[in-house]
C-alpha cells in the first residue's frame, strides 16, 4: 500500500476553527507529513508561512461550501489565494446548472478557476456526490476533464454524505488514470482510506488524518 499519510489533505474547514486549531493542524501535517493542510482562505497565509520549506502544500476551498457564486467570483478568490500563498485549490461546482444541464455553465466556472491558477496551483473540483445522481457525476467528471482540472473530488464535507467506495470507483473510471480522485467527507479510519484507495482514489481529504495514521478511527464529520 502507497504511504497513505502523504496522500492525506489534513483538513480544519468549520466555521469556528480557531488560529490556535490551524497552528496545531500546520504542526501535525510537519510532523506526519501530509500531503497538504486543507484551510479556508482566511488561514492561507497563516498556514503558508508555518509550512514554509517543509513539503507540506497549501490547499484552500473555492466558492465553498454551496458552489453558487458566479465564475468570475470563484477566479477572483483563486487569485486572491494564490498570491497568499496557496499551492492547491478545492473548488465547488455550481451543482445547480449541473443538475439543470446546464454543462456549459459548469464547464466555464471549472475552467475560470483552472486557468486562473494555470502553472501556480492544482485544482480539484468537488461534485457533492450526495447531491448527485450516477450520470451526472460521469458528466461532471467529463466537463472537469475538459476544462483542464487536475482532480475530481466527491465532497464538501458539509452536505448530506461524504465520498462512497461506489462513487470514487465510478469517478476513476469516468476521469481515467492521467486526472486524481479525491475522497472527501467521512473517511475516519486506516480502513476507510484504503477502500477509497483501492478504489481509485490518490487523495484522501480529512479532519482526522492522524487517527488515520495511527490506525485509528475518529468521530469526525469530516
Amino acid at each position: 500500500m502507497t504511504n497513505i499519510a502523504k496522500m492525506i489533505d489534513h483538513t480544519a474547514l468549520k466555521a469556528n476553527t480557531t488560529k490556535e486549531q490551524i497552528e496545531i493542524l500546520c504542526s501535525e501535517a510537519k510532523q506526519y507529513d501530509f500531503a497538504s493542510v486543507c484551510v479556508n482562505p482566511t488561514w492561507v497565509e497563516t498556514a503558508a508561512t508555518m509550512l514554509k520549506s517543509t513539503g507540506v502544500d497549501v490547499c484552500t476551498v473555492i466558492g465553498f461550501p454551496l458552489g453558487a457564486n458566479t465564475p468570475e467570483t470563484k477566479a477572483f478568490e483563486t487569485n486572491d489565494a494564490i498570491e497568499k500563498g496557496a499551492t492547491e485549490v478545492d473548488m465547488v461546482i455550481n451543482v445547480a446548472a449541473l443538475k439543470a444541464g446546464n454543462d456549459e455553465l459548469v464547464e466555464r466556472d471549472i475552467r475560470a478557476v483552472v486557468e486562473t491558477a494555470q502553472g501556480k496551483a492544482l485544482t480539484k473540483v468537488i461534485f457533492e456526490t450526495c447531491l448527485l445522481t450516477k450520470e451526472e457525476i460521469e458528466r461532471a467528471c467529463r466537463l472537469s476533464v475538459k476544462a483542464g482540472a487536475d482532480f475530481v473530488k466527491t465532497s464538501t464535507g458539509f452536505s448530506t454524505g461524504g465520498a462512497t467506495v461506489e462513487d470514487i470507483a465510478l469517478m476513476r473510471k469516468t476521469v481515467g488514470p492521467d486526472v486524481g480522485v479525491k475522497a472527501s467527507g467521512g473517511v475516519r479510519s486506516v480502513e476507510d482510506a484504503k477502500a477509497m484507495i483501492v478504489a481509485g482514489a490518490t487523495r484522501i481529504g480529512a479532519s482526522s488524518g492522524v487517527s488515520i495514521v495511527n490506525g485509528e478511527t475518529s468521530t469526525s464529520d469530516y
